[in-house]
């Protein structure tokens, strides 16, 4: 009878073993609208690894992990859950909708910066996402940086530029027309075009391709009070609070056209704007004696 029992007790300490695990997981069921990072909550039992597929061409071996979604889809995540070389698999859809706002992902080897772009300012944004999609600045270097007051980049011949190679007069070809309009304002984070000053361009048309990041500094209110008076415009309780608590460069309101604004990565900004250049001119030209390169995407 002992025997009897003992051989059972092996039995099933055997079939316990050998028991596939049992893949399950979850996600929030929140809204979901790209860029967008998802927490996934591995519910599995029996498992000793596991093997994450995000349906958009990334994995992860992690237990319970978070991936982030650049652009909207209909994803099919899976999850293999595994022991002892048993498999089973679980899988979920998730729905990832495209922002009611276009939205600019600009990658750095410092970071990532999320763009908006204005509606309010059509012919810059346009030219912006059409360029952005056929990869036109993919490559391309931050070639001008001053810290205290923005990061340029956009020439195309800052790609694969050598170290001494002077930069900033690059384009497509094109230029575009100025866009002013009195609710966008120089705070930190716009997005603005440059151009060339002076009386070859009394129009102040936009250079077709290189643009710049405003990281500025910080401006009292009665120097802001100043600006509103010269320029003939009024800022607003935001724009103000902005200006004087994280700054920006008030005096180019209304010279070049703002046509958008940094909402996340601000602080990419600081990083890029305090890297070491070669000095300002007429010495040197303001660029980084370590080349910062960009990628962009649009987010759809």
């Amino acid at each position: 009878m002992k025997s009897l029992n003992y051989i059972l007790a092996l039995s099933i300490l055997f079939l316990v073993g050998c028991a596939k695990p049992i893949s399950k997981f979850t996600f929030s069921e929140e809204v979901r609208i790209a860029p967008i990072s998802i927490n996934f909550e591995n519910q599995s039992q029996k498992a000793e690894t596991y093997e994450w597929d995000f349906g958009d061409g990334n994995t992860s071996t992690d237990e319970s992990p978070s991936h982030r979604y650049t652009g909207s889809g209909n994803y099919l995540v899976r999850l293999r859950a595994i022991k002892e070389g048993k498999v089973t698999t679980s899988e979920k859809r998730v729905v990832v909708d495209a922002p009611e706002i276009c939205l600019v992902e600009l990658e750095t080897e410092m970071g990532t910066m999320t763009i908006k772009l204005f509606d309010s300012t059509p012919k810059h944004r346009d030219n912006f996402i059409k360029l952005v999609e056929e990869g036109f600045y993919d490559g391309l270097l931050f070639h001008r940086v001053v810290n205290g007051f923005m990061i340029q980049g956009g020439d195309p011949n800052s790609k694969n530029a050598g170290p001494k190679k002077r930069l900033g007069s690059g384009g497509p070809g094109y230029r575009i027309p100025a866009e002013f309009v009195d609710t966008l304002a120089h705070v930190k984070g716009a997005l603005a075009a440059a151009r060339t000053g002076g009386p070859s361009n009394p129009e102040k048309e936009s250079s077709g391709s290189q643009f710049y990041i405003v990281q500025g500094r910080k401006i009292p209110s009665k120097q802001l009070k100043i600006y509103e008076a010269q320029k003939d415009i009024r800022y607003t309780e935001s724009q103000i609070d902005i200006y004087t608590n994280q700054g920006g460069t008030p005096q180019l309101d209304q010279g070049y056209t703002v046509f958008g604004q940094v909402v996340k990565g601000l602080d990419v900004i600081d990083k890029i704007a305090a890297t070491e250049t070669d000095g300002d001119p007429p010495k040197g030209a303001s660029r980084p004696k370590t080349d910062v390169t960009m990628k962009m995407k649009v987010i759809k």
